[in-house]
């Protein structure tokens, strides 16, 4: 019993985790053991020793390919009598063990309409046969313990952090990154509970329906249905006050593209809402403010101001930031009144018609949607574009995908669209009105629109611009220095004012903030990434991005310099190297080409970058095979605007070799895209492509059923074979 010893002291500790434990949960011993989870990937079962002083590992159950993040127990049923354990990981899967195998009983992977697309955060028990799990896909799904996705529940629209489950009944509550608790009853979101704090990162209800909160700014609130329990007017008042000083920030993306000149005022707070949670912003005195409508109440409620927007278009005011990118225009879409809403991120510089494709691929929408869906956007950026050449999003960067704190890479599409056989409409320009001949529409299965034209281009090479490494998450990554620089060597440790001049290089280099890096900045930066191999990952994180800057280019790409990086990168291109430096090495030799300093320092390197790159190809991280497939597609676009036959050849070999190896479809995609950039407008080339055989190792991708793209630009490549 809790107490009957006076104050809590150690009883014991165990060793068997090698990293962060992330989650414990007790339950299978009746005398008190329990099972935890850590970063290591394993969950580790427990059980009190004979002498009660101790626990003692009964069973280590492998499954995951990344860190376990929450674990819970399902009683025993007559099919399982012993119960069986669920854990949820970072790999976006959730492993289904019995207590006697260390191998799981059913994996649930993640993919569309079945398993979770992020990191699974929390796991509730419902029943001995059924389970709920909530992610960071903004998703909570209900399982049956034989692995079969019974529902799928939306309502959040970020991060979904914990989920805990009512008394005896299937009714459950959610907490997550949207600042909110959200309640569900009979399958449906009946509340939302806004709270003065970004994150709400835990709940849990108690036997008497109450609900327990816990958030980011440090205080644990109660929400109660019981007219007894509930707190004093005043009370309520002082919180909701609390509530409507709160600041929103339209970065977030929660609240969509905001021009303040278009907003209605007060007046537009007298029609009630049509649903519980439903936000709308009004302006009032040259300030926007957020209102929520409750039904319970039957009143918009005040949930804070908006801060950064007033009086000006997101054109003004700045950038939206969704998903860990940045963006022009961030819209709200509601494909039916009883489904999800769905978020689309536009930048000015994109293509409205890849955009849409993207949006509906993503969300597993119906294709037939794509003309409607870049009208739409279309209509909304009343025909925007930016004529001069910018980075923005591609089919090459991923970002097309939820990818939390990644960005965008640089590319530019050609005219025609792929997606509908119809000319693709590229805002503010007419010459490129091409449009193809004949043919059927294979997304909408009508005829395509007719022309003249003789010519149709596909949208995948050749490649006019390099394809970079942008995806970054920089207080994660400053986090990795700062904690791997307290168990440095004193002649390799950084001060504290080092720490924060790298903190401020990679404010600039990330768009952040608006200074140009300093002399003292690079410097700084040039000793980090001359840390020993075992700890040097985050700095060389640091040097990725931070090339990618004019700047930092000019700098370490410089006729002064560059000897000096290239040594640094391919030292860290050994087989037997860390992956993690292989890794970052690949992307940060790519991200040099994204200025002129850089292509030209790489073109002159050519020769001893191939050849120790290839050498990355026997491994088995797709990651780093992505990244040295992109290595040679940026080689490939710099090789086809000088068109260097010798430079051609070369890649040309690394390719037909590389492309017999990784298995990773994004890999051979992108070396698609390089093998057709190489060959474009080059009959040379193309017979050199011959001669190596590599119509005979990419005809198998031909036929492949997904992803699109692979089997799309892989018959334009045989084509021109």
């Amino acid at each position: 019993m809790a107490g009957e010893g006076g104050a809590y002291r150690l009883r014991c500790s165990l060793v068997g985790h090698g990293q962060d434990v992330r989650g414990l949960t007790r339950g299978l011993f009746p005398q008190g053991g329990f099972v935890s989870v850590s970063r290591d990937r394993t969950a580790r079962l427990w059980a009190p020793d004979g002498l009660n002083r101790s626990f003692t590992e009964m069973h280590c159950m492998s499954g995951h390919s990344n860190f376990v993040s929450c674990v819970c127990i399902i009683p025993p049923s007559d099919l399982y009598p012993r119960g069986l354990i669920a854990t949820g990981g970072n790999d976006h899967n959730i492993c289904i063990f019995t207590v006697d195998n260390p191998a799981p009983l059913y994996i649930l992977k993640g993919h569309k309409n079945t398993g979770h697309e992020d990191c699974v955060r929390g796991l509730a028990i419902l029943s001995e046969m059924e389970f709920l799990s909530c992610a960071n896909d903004a998703s909570v799904r209900r399982w049956q313990i034989s692995g079969e996705c019974l529902q799928v529940y939306y309502g959040h629209t970020n991060y979904i952090y914990s989920i805990s489950v009512f008394p005896q009944c299937k009714d459950f509550v959610t907490t997550g990154e949207d600042r909110s608790l959200r309640i569900w009853k009979q399958g449906e979101c009946v509340q939302t509970i806004r709270l003065p704090a970004q994150s709400v990162w835990c709940c849990c209800v108690l036997d008497n329906g109450d609900i327990v909160v816990g958030a980011s700014d440090g205080i644990i609130r109660v929400f109660t249905e019981s007219l007894e329990r509930t707190a004093s007017a005043e009370e309520i008042q002082a919180f909701e006050n609390e509530l409507s000083q709160a600041s929103i920030d339209p970065k977030t993306g929660d609240l969509g593209d905001i021009n303040a000149d278009d907003l209605p005022g007060r007046e537009h707070l007298k029609d009630p809402g049509t649903r519980d949670g439903q936000t709308r912003l009004i302006k009032d005195n040259g300030k926007i403010e957020a209102y929520q409508w409750s039904v319970s109440e039957g009143r918009w409620v005040k949930i804070g101001d908006v801060v950064g927007s007033s009086g000006a278009t997101q054109q003004t005011s700045g950038k939206v930031l969704f998903e860990g990118k940045e963006y022009d225009y961030v819209f709200t879409v509601d494909v039916n009144e009883s489904g999800p809403s769905y978020k689309l991120p536009y930048n000015i510089t994109d293509d409205p018609w890849l955009t849409a494709y993207n949006f509906l691929q993503k969300n597993d929408l119906n294709p037939m949607f794509l003309d409607q869906v870049a009208k739409f956007i279309m209509d909304n950026t009343k025909g925007q574009t930016l004529s001069t050449s910018a980075q923005f999003s591609d089919p090459f960067t991923g970002a097309g995908r939820y990818v939390p704190g990644s960005s965008s890479g640089s590319s530019t599409v050609p005219a025609a669209d792929p997606f509908t056989g119809a000319g693709r409409y590229v805002p503010g320009s007419a010459s490129n009105a091409v449009a193809p001949v004949g043919g059927v529409d294979p997304y909408t299965g009508t005829g395509a629109y007719q022309s003249a034209a003789a010519k149709v281009e596909n949208i995948y090479f050749p490649k006019k611009d390099a394809v970079t490494f942008d995806q970054a998450n920089p207080m994660q990554i400053l986090g990795k220095l700062k904690e791997l620089n307290g168990s440095a060597a004193e002649e390799h440790k950084l001060t504290e004012d080092d720490l924060i001049t790298l903190e401020k290089l990679l404010s600039a280099t990330c768009n952040t903030s608006a200074e140009t890096p300093t002399a003292q900045q690079l410097q700084t930066l040039w000793r980090a990434v001359n840390w020993p191999e075992d700890i040097v990952f985050p700095a060389l994180d640091i040097l990725r991005l931070s090339v990618r800057h004019p700047t930092v280019n000019e700098n370490f790409c410089s006729e002064k310099d560059h000897v000096q990086l290239i040594i640094l990168l391919l030292k860290f291109l050994n087989p037997k190297g860390k992956e993690a430096n292989q890794l970052l090495a690949l992307r940060a030799l790519c991200n040099c080409f994204v200025s002129q300093a850089g292509q030209k320092l790489m073109m002159e390197q050519r020769d001893e970058i191939m050849t120790q790159a290839i050498e990355m190809k026997f491994g088995s991280n797709k990651n780093i095979h992505i990244a040295l497939a992109t290595l040679m597609l940026n080689y490939a676009v710099c090789l086809h605007k000088v068109n260097n036959i010798e430079g051609k050849a070369q890649c040309l070999s690394i390719i037909s070799t590389v492309i017999e190896v990784v298995k990773d479809l994004e890999a051979i995609f992108r070396l698609l895209v390089a093998l057709g950039t190489l060959i474009s407008d080059d009959t040379n080339a193309v017979q050199l492509a011959k001669s190596l055989g590599v119509d005979s190792h990419i005809k198998k991708y031909a036929s492949v059923s997904e992803p699109a793209k692979v089997k799309e630009c892989c018959r334009f490549v045989l084509n021109l074979l």
